[in-house]
């Protein structure tokens, strides 16, 4: 995907170039307000940016309030299956927003991977993805096959009578990031890879099981069941981490309510 990269502020410049490496050195455009010492194209108005670049671009990654983007693109929307991704990042690097073309024109995938990438969290609400609540949790050994993953995966929905399409991601952690088995793995599912990073799982104090050999080889307590907590919210495990053939697999299940007798879902 051809990605523009645009920022109001030298928070989200920092942010951008961080980003630029995986989008084959995507073009960054700053704001003029923006210190010289960033590297990026200088622009005046977002708007007149936002206008030039619509049609030149499959995906665009604006880091700016949602307000400000929602006012630049508003007057040139179409179509959905014409208009480039779009999505919008915090300045903080806390959220990506999927905001126009979710699933059709990628941006659903685009939010995905800039929270991979940042350590932020995906904003999906395209409904039938938002109606799915089944995280996957992957742990693996480096250079796995794709199909030992999925076999893997089978095994552990067949336990729990869950079905495919009941899947929103499938989670693993950030050290994972390379392993085409995983990546091969959830384009075959037909959801995304959810990456959560590694300092998240280490501070977490969510109840999953540690494991001192996982420590030793990734740095990380836990991968399957931290994984699978941890890339959703109002989470709970429905299946601990179960060995399948090597392959390590956790099934979490999202929503759940909070109670004063549950306090780990919140």
């Amino acid at each position: 995907m051809k990605v523009a990269l645009i920022s109001l502020s030298r928070e989200g410049a920092r942010l951008l170039l961080r980003l630029q490496p995986h989008f084959h050195g995507a073009p960054i455009f700053l704001h003029e307000n923006v210190e010289a010492d960033l590297p990026g194209k200088r622009f005046g108005q977002v708007l007149l940016l936002v206008k030039e670049l619509f049609d030149r671009y499959q995906g665009m990654v604006l880091v700016m309030p949602t307000g400000v983007a929602v006012r630049a693109v508003a007057p040139l929307i179409r179509h959905k299956t014409k208009d480039p991704a779009v999505v919008v990042v915090d300045a903080g690097g806390r959220y990506a927003i999927s905001l126009l073309s979710g699933h059709e024109g990628g941006a659903n995938d685009l939010a995905v991977a800039v929270g991979n990438i940042l350590g932020a969290e995906p904003v999906v609400t395209t409904t039938t993805e938002a109606l799915k609540q089944v995280i996957v949790g992957v742990g693996c050994r480096k250079g796995v096959a794709a199909e030992k993953i999925l076999q893997a995966i089978d095994s552990a929905l067949a336990e729990t009578a869950i079905k495919k399409e009941e899947i929103r991601w499938l989670a693993s952690a950030d050290v994972k990031a390379g392993e085409t088995g995983l990546i091969e793995a959830a384009r075959t599912l037909g959801v995304p890879l959810r990456l959560v990073d590694g300092e998240e799982i280490r501070l977490s104090v969510k109840p999953f099981a540690h494991s001192e050999f996982v420590q030793k080889k990734v740095n990380v307590p836990a991968v399957a069941e931290a994984a699978a907590l941890l890339a959703g919210r109002r989470t709970r495990l429905i299946l601990p981490k179960k060995i399948f053939q090597g392959v390590t697999v956790a099934l979490a299940r999202e929503n759940f309510l909070w109670s004063a007798s549950a306090p780990e879902d919140r």
